[in-house]
């Protein structure tokens, strides 16, 4: 029973760890998301399942930056730029794709998606370069905000930047 007991506990604490923000590069959690994030993602969490704005998928980023009070070019620059190869990213940084492919499988279902001029907003970091995100104008939920799953190896084409949002 002993042992049991202790292979239930090491599952619990995987699971329980695996949700930290983690430098990419590194196998060090980074800490508590900055409080801006937050409040982008209380916002962002408000609107699961609801159409933002005109349902466009930049939409949501520049309705939790207005609202949280972040500077921002009131364009496509969401913040300071993050290097998602050497620093940490968190829940609420922002996600900017151009002309981007992802190809990946859920549950044996294989999905190519194009993102040629995508905005998104960091809802989860599972791992190093794995992450939910969450948008809106997309063929997974049409337009209204959702979330799912990108893999920064599933990028098999384009590319992207990350924003810090900033006051």
């Amino acid at each position: 029973m002993k042992k049991i007991k202790f292979s239930i506990a090491i599952i619990v604490l995987s699971e329980m760890f695996s949700f930290f923000p983690i430098a990419i590069g590194t196998d060090q959690p980074c800490g508590n998301a900055p409080g801006l994030n937050n409040e982008i993602i209380k916002i962002v969490n408000a609107s699961i399942g609801k159409k933002v704005g005109a349902g466009e998928c930049w939409d949501v980023a520049a309705e939790a930056l207005n609202r949280s009070g972040a500077k921002w070019d009131g364009n496509y620059k969401f913040g300071k730029v993050i290097d998602y190869k050497k620093e940490c990213i968190y829940p609420g940084d922002i996600v900017q794709f151009e002309g981007a492919e992802l190809k990946y499988n859920i549950e044996d279902v294989f999905y190519i998606e194009k993102l040629t001029h995508h905005t998104a907003i960091i809802y989860t970091v599972k791992s190093k370069g794995d992450f939910v995100i969450a948008d809106q104008n997309t063929k997974h939920s049409g337009k209204k905000v959702a979330t799912h799953p990108f893999d920064v190896k599933t990028l098999t084409k384009g590319k992207f930047s990350i924003y810090r949002p900033q006051k």
